[in-house]
């Protein structure tokens, strides 16, 4: 993921500690019922498009830019499928970030999925029962986005929901 020139910033006055900060994944379908991955270049894995937000920018404007900017599709974002504070990561260069991330389940509505930056290795649709090798976070956040159910809250019981 690219880091935005705000972060870099804020990494000039705080060094490697810990940033906490905002994150948005977009869950991506398409009328075939098709999911759209990128395969990251920093991690060499498939996952669901995100990132994080610009300041003042909202979380919807954050994922249809996210998957333009990553795949050259378009997106409407239709509902919060989750929302959850992720475990802290440190990056090879010794940053440690935590993520609050708000996933979103949005329709493709154009564009053709193709590397649209230097973020993806390569991007693609992925019928439900062919999906790559994904990180648990990612096959959480496309199974909740095809539940019907409320926003899904980490730590949340059924009972407490």
């Amino acid at each position: 993921m690219a880091t935005p020139e705000f972060i870099r910033d804020l990494r000039s006055s705080v060094g490697h500690q810990l940033l906490w900060l905002p994150g948005v994944s977009a869950v991506v379908f398409d009328d075939d019922g098709r999911v759209l991955l990128g395969k990251r270049v920093d991690t060499g894995g498939w996952s669901v498009i995100g990132g994080i937000p610009e300041p003042g920018e909202q979380p919807a404007e954050t994922a249809v830019r996210e998957v333009y900017e990553e795949t050259a599709v378009r997106v409407v974002p239709e509902r919060v499928v989750l929302v959850e504070t992720m475990p802290p990561t440190r990056y090879p260069n010794g940053d440690v970030c935590q993520f609050m991330d708000v996933t979103l389940r949005c329709r493709a509505i154009g564009g053709e999925a193709e590397v649209n930056d230097d973020e993806s290795l390569e991007v693609g649709w992925f019928d439900l029962d062919a999906l790559p090798a994904l990180e648990d976070y990612a096959l959480i956040r496309i199974k909740r986005a095809l539940e019907a159910g409320p926003t899904w809250f980490r730590g949340m019981s059924e009972a407490d929901a």
